[in-house]
């Protein structure tokens, strides 16, 4: 029993440094604490990176360009095991987002099931951006519209962006992206 909870213990904490590991190495942009959609439940953009390759995607539910939820999931579906991770940042910084988080959260997983990291509303432009959207804009540009796409690299660095008329399998961003992933 002892051993036991030696091992327990042994276990815990080489999952906890592995962690600390993870975020110790992550750009401190990257290093903040972001709350998951119609959830109470938070996580650590660091911790869900390690060491994988991001395409983060200002989102909106009520736009022209929602459809492409169903591109990012097909991405995400073909690439995640290979070390894609999405994250989709609502926002209604273009007046398109439903106030309601519990409407939001209906159009992604029950309307486009998506299965990729989705998080709280928050604002994408101006003073208010969030700061995940703070740095994309000085390092690539703000977005000038919903569905704007940013690549960033295993080792936290923004490598492109893409506008909204970018689709999700447009063979530049696909291109990029397995790239990315090598």
């Amino acid at each position: 029993m002892f051993r036991s909870i030696l091992s327990g213990l042994s276990f815990g904490l080489t999952a906890s440094l592995f962690s600390l590991s993870a975020v110790a190495s992550c750009p401190d942009w990257l290093n903040v604490d972001v709350k998951k959609l119609r959830s109470e439940e938070s996580l650590n953009l660091c911790e869900l990176k390690q060491d994988k390759v991001l395409l983060v995607v200002n989102t909106a539910s009520e736009c022209g360009f929602t459809r492409q939820f169903e591109g990012l999931e097909a991405l995400y579906k073909k690439y995640g095991e290979r070390g894609l991770e999405i994250v989709g940042f609502p926002s209604d910084s273009f007046r398109q987002e439903h106030d309601d988080e519990k409407e939001t959260a209906k159009v992604c997983y029950v309307n486009y099931g998506v299965t990729f990291t989705m998080l709280s509303t928050s604002p994408v432009r101006g003073d208010d951006a969030n700061p995940v959207f703070t740095h994309l804009g000085e390092a690539l540009g703000a977005p000038k519209w919903n569905f704007y796409k940013y690549l960033i690299g295993r080792d936290g660095q923004p490598l492109e962006w893409y506008s909204s008329m970018t689709e999700p399998d447009d063979e530049d961003l696909v291109a990029d992206l397995e790239e990315a992933l090598q």
